[in-house]
């Protein structure tokens, strides 16, 4: 593994790291100034290169934001920590305006520097992995096996010039799809044209379909082709189909069986050579049975059909395509990408995305311009994930804790619910096992249904207000350790000692419990088992 790089004028800052790495197992080199490190950087090969820097930012010989920006130009792609004794706010945000993965105010907290180096390590292991792929940007991304099957349907078609209907939400990517088919079939090298046939008013649309004569209605003041015309030799997309007009129907599947149709005013009859892609959100079976779709056009138009799944259906894209948007983002924008944490990304996972994909891409550009830091947090993303309703996020903790989690420790005393009258009869829900869930609509903190605490609750908030009214300035710590060893001690005796087992059904994983019994001392106190 490549080291990680300190560089720090103040020798008993690089000492102090240097062993908290290494009892990590994390190597690391050291400098004085920012001079030799980049000597250094113009000495080294991938090979012997950092794997992470971490700089200060008031050092003799050169100040850290200069470092950064100059590493930056070379290694874009290194993630940078910035370490200073300075926390103002011109220093913070030079630092992430600069690209820095993280802002580390001195004095810090030695174990939680390491969690952010180790954090930094993570992520630029991810980087240089995904690096070869980010070369040039594919049109569609999806590992997802129903992905995978769109993908497979394209390259079958990719020779064809058959007709095809695809089907799917609305922001599920269905024009990206229809380009896909137009990229890889013998059409490319002619034209790719779409049109939204819901988004174009009803008497001005068989004007853009098929275009109009001098004179044909008042304004039309010359001769104007239509679509159908644009699109000669390559790809029409007629996007939401579902939603044109009945008696413009009929036109449309004129044009669909022999290539002809008039202009607006027309008497002349226009040919054209065009590849129909249609696209719709509705079930047109419902719209033909209703009488509000030609049947005819129906079976013109589903020779093919492709339907393209609900971003909810391939959840295990969202890692992938959230940080593909992130990229895009920041390109755009001109700003570096911003960086997602694990924990945001189960969060996100969790969440329905009614918008599907465009609702992802909307997010992503939204997180760009407004999370404040470079390392996108759960408590970053934006109010429409409704994190009350996705899982817990405890200011200062690190850990996802979902809701199905809650329900199993809550299980074990199954207090009652307790009835609010404010928030209305439709607030909760229960499940078929009995459950609580959450309520269907985000709450305040002065509507939440809270249960009775009972046990060792009572004990925990008793302590919470004795530390409180003597004015102690860590109880979220005191408190956290208290529940992480009831909570792991219980663990343990139900599985009899079993770390993997207890690790398993807390839903951590064994390094992290065996941190969190030498931490919280539980193997000096007894009764903890040391199986795994």
């Amino acid at each position: 593994m490549k080291p990680i790089w300190i560089v720090d004028d103040d020798q008993s800052i690089r000492f102090v790291l240097e062993k908290a790495l290494l009892r990590e197992q994390l190597p690391t080199r050291s400098f004085s100034n920012s001079r030799d490190v980049l000597a250094a950087l113009n000495n080294s090969n991938d090979e012997d290169g950092p794997q992470i820097l971490v700089s200060d930012i008031r050092m003799p010989g050169g100040s850290g934001l200069e470092l950064l920006e100059k590493v930056k130009a070379k290694h874009p792609g290194l993630p940078v920590i910035i370490m200073t004794a300075f926390s103002d706010l011109d220093s913070a945000v030079s630092a992430f305006q600069g690209g820095a993965f993280e802002y580390l105010p001195k004095p810090f907290d030695l174990p939680k520097a390491v969690e952010l180096i180790r954090r930094a390590v993570q992520e630029s292991q991810r980087e240089e992995v995904s690096e070869e792929r980010m070369g040039e940007t594919p049109e569609m991304l999806g590992q997802a096996p129903a992905m995978q099957d769109v993908f497979r349907a394209i390259g079958r078609l990719s020779q064809s010039n058959v007709t095809v209907m695809i089907t799917g939400e609305s922001g599920s990517g269905k024009e990206l799809v229809a380009r896909a088919l137009h990229k890889h079939s013998t059409r490319a090298s002619g034209p790719f044209v779409a049109i939204n046939t819901a988004a174009i008013p009803k008497e001005l649309l068989e004007s853009e379909l098929f275009g109009h004569e001098r004179g044909a209605f008042t304004g039309a003041q010359t001769q104007r082709r239509g679509r159908f015309e644009q699109a000669d030799e390559g790809t029409l997309f007629l996007d939401e189909i579902g939603d044109m007009p009945f008696e413009l129907q009929t036109r449309l599947l004129r044009v669909l069986s022999d290539g002809h149709f008039y202009r607006v005013g027309g008497h002349t009859a226009v040919k054209t050579n065009v590849r129909v892609i249609a696209a719709t959100h509705q079930d047109l079976e419902t719209r033909v049975k209703e009488g509000a779709f030609r049947e005819d056009l129906f079976h013109r138009l589903n020779v093919i059909r492709l339907r393209l799944p609900a971003l909810r259906e391939r959840k295990e894209d969202i890692p992938m395509l959230t940080r593909h948007f992130l990229q895009h983002s920041a390109k755009q924008l001109g700003v570096e990408p911003k960086r997602i944490s694990d924990t945001a990304l189960a969060a996100m996972e969790n969440f329905a995305f009614p918008g599907n994909v465009r609702q992802l891409q909307n997010i992503c550009h939204w997180l760009t311009v407004m999370a404040p830091a470079q390392v996108i947090e759960p408590k970053d993303l934006p109010p429409e994930l409704g994190l009350s309703r996705l899982g817990l996020h405890a200011a200062g903790s690190s850990e996802w804790v979902d809701h199905a989690r809650m329900n199993a420790l809550a299980s074990a005393s199954s207090p009652p619910a307790i009835s609010n009258p404010s928030l209305g009869s439709e607030s909760t829900e229960t499940s078929s096992s009995g459950d609580l869930m959450w309520p269907t609509q985000p709450l305040g903190l002065e509507k939440a249904v809270v249960a009775p605490l009972t046990g060792w609750e009572l004990e925990l908030e008793d302590e919470a207000l004795t530390l409180l009214s003597t004015g102690h300035g860590d109880v979220w710590d005191v408190l956290t350790r208290r529940f992480e060893a009831r909570l792991i001690q219980a663990a343990l005796t139900h599985t009899r000692g079993r770390r993997i087992d207890a690790a398993n059904q807390l839903g951590i994983g064994r390094n992290t419990i065996t941190r969190k019994i030498q931490e919280l001392g539980l193997d000096k106190k007894g009764g903890v088992g040391a199986q795994e």
